[in-house]
């Protein structure tokens, strides 16, 4: 038993509490309080003192493409690149790094961070690399590839009216395509490699509950089983979500969530200005998006998967595709009422305060984005441009979800933008408008109690409450109270206990970890 003291511990708990003192044995919080209270029962415990530190739940993704996040912790990313010149250098470093790498693959291109003003093409990817090179863009809808991966793709995604072979540029369905074309070519040992990295990077900034969406196209789906079996092996608790339509793939594998992007974007995004609207784009009246699919094969879907007793997430951008899903879920809950299905809508910037109410009306849940607020790679001028300021203005109403009751848990679409909890829970406090502005305490929520909820969790994970899983994080100042909320520094993770180490192990270090965990501490994963 351990008692840890001289602390600001907030139990983000649906009615908060502050102490002073924590007890943990065996994994498990068993006493809160302050230290002059401590029970007989904890006399003898070992004692740590965390120096007037604040503590908190662990914090939460709702939404990240784990898999894809981690791959791309291997590879390289553009998101920081300033020019072509240095989205070339850092191309050439990579693959003069990894000579024997049959495709490169990188992530993050976006025409507002370079001085070019502009995406490269085809043309200009030539002259960075003869090797077969894909750059998928920064909002993870699109990708541009050189000449040489262009000759690797085969017709499908060549007879795509969403492919351009003159620019090099993949969109829409050509995009998931030649996504899944392209990493398919990854060798799979490289993807496991890059799983022990990626959930390193996610406890550097705290977070000890994923929920990760995946399937990316491998044959058999090879990457959600890889993932399923290895995932205990990782330091946090993972919740699957498969990006899949086939309802007989998620029922054997006996999954009890299906969506996320991909197969479930029912839209596209503002970056590649696809996103469906109900009104055209500002600076395209021939233009309200794209949705993929039509209402009656998203009803369809949605009724059989919740007939199923599964919970469902669907990707929905714009209004139009918000009310896609709205729509979708209402049918489902007609056709075979759940009274706790706690089904997910997945980014939700742009909705009617009419789809609002329906939202809180079907106790929906929505897995919001809190980094799109402040994006250097999707400016808030640009969104003028295309949307209008006052569509654009009203983007992500957290606030006006928070008052109708709708359980939001916040997310970074990873690798879109790098996880960082606080940055988030920071931004969602200073949203620019400030009817969509937070509490400090309901967007601590977002990234701690209200994620747990959404994957069911709660019972065991979220906040700091006695019986609960002891994962927690302790920080260098209060969430609640620091001036900055983005100055403030994880001093340490503990995740059932055990402060986390850093250590990444190889392969087979990972999978005894899985097999060991699985067996042993299943309780904890």
């Amino acid at each position: 038993m351990v008692v840890y003291k001289n602390a600001r511990f907030i139990s983000c708990e649906p009615e908060n509490r502050f102490f002073s003192a924590m007890a943990v044995d065996k994994g498990r919080i068993v006493w809160v309080g302050s230290p002059e209270n401590l029970p007989a029962s904890c006399q003898r415990a070992r004692v740590v003192d965390l120096q007037g530190a604040a503590v908190t739940p662990a914090f939460a993704d709702t939404h990240i493409h784990f898999e894809s996040f981690a791959t791309f912790q291997q590879t390289f990313y553009l998101m920081d690149a300033e020019s072509f010149d240095e989205d070339a250098a850092i191309v050439r470093a990579y693959a003069d790094a990894h000579p024997r790498a049959k495709v490169l693959m990188g992530y993050g291109c976006s025409a507002h961070t370079v001085r070019e003003g502009r995406l490269p093409e085809r043309a200009d990817m030539d002259s960075w690399t003869d090797r077969p090179l894909m750059v998928v863009k920064y909002d993870g809808h699109a990708a541009v590839c050189n000449s040489a991966m262009l000759s690797l793709l085969t017709d499908e995604v060549k007879n795509d009216p969403g492919y351009d072979g003159e620019s090099g540029w993949l969109y829409q369905n050509a995009f998931y395509k030649g996504v899944n074309e392209v990493t398919a070519k990854i060798p799979i040992l490289d993807v496991v490699r890059g799983l022990s990295k990626g959930a390193k990077a996610l406890a550097d900034v705290g977070i000890g509950l994923v929920h990760n969406v995946e399937g990316v196209g491998y044959t058999g789906d090879l990457d959600v089983d890889m993932i399923n079996i290895l995932a205990p092996g990782l330091p946090q608790a993972y919740r699957i979500f498969f990006q899949t339509m086939d309802l007989e793939a998620v029922k054997k594998r006996k999954f009890p969530r299906v969506g996320g992007c991909f197969k479930l974007a029912l839209d596209g995004c503002f970056g590649s200005e696809d996103a469906a609207l109900t009104s055209p784009y500002a600076n395209d009246p021939n233009n309200v998006g794209v949705l993929y699919y039509s209402q009656e094969e998203i009803n369809d879907f949605v009724i059989r998967a919740n007939r199923m007793g599964l919970q469902i997430a669907m990707h929905a951008i714009g209004d139009r595709a918000v009310e896609q899903a709205v729509t979708a879920y209402e049918a489902a809950m007609a056709d075979y009422p759940r009274e706790d299905a706690r089904h997910v809508l997945i980014h939700c910037c742009m909705a009617t305060p009419e789809q609002l109410d329906r939202i809180a009306r079907l106790k929906l849940c929505v897995a919001v984005q809190s980094p799109f607020i402040f994006w250097k790679q999707e400016p808030q001028e640009y969104l003028d441009r295309i949307l209008g300021p006052e569509r654009a203005g009203a983007l992500n109403p957290l606030g006006q979800l928070q008052r109708r009751g709708v359980v939001m848990g916040d997310g970074s679409d990873g690798p879109c933008t790098m996880p960082n909890p606080l940055a988030a829970m920071a931004n969602a406090v200073s949203h620019p408008d400030a009817e969509a502005r937070m509490e400090r305490l309901d967007a601590l929520r977002m990234i701690t109690y209200n994620p747990a909820y959404m994957s069911f969790d709660e019972h065991e994970r979220g906040s700091l409450t006695e019986g609960k899983i002891a994962d927690f994080v302790v920080l260098s100042d209060d969430p609640l109270t620091a001036p900055d909320i983005r100055t403030i520094q994880i001093q340490a993770l503990y995740l059932a206990g055990k402060k986390y180490d850093g250590k990444t192990p190889g392969v087979l270090g990972l999978l005894r970890r899985s097999i060991h965990n699985r067996l042993f501490r299943r309780a904890f994963i």
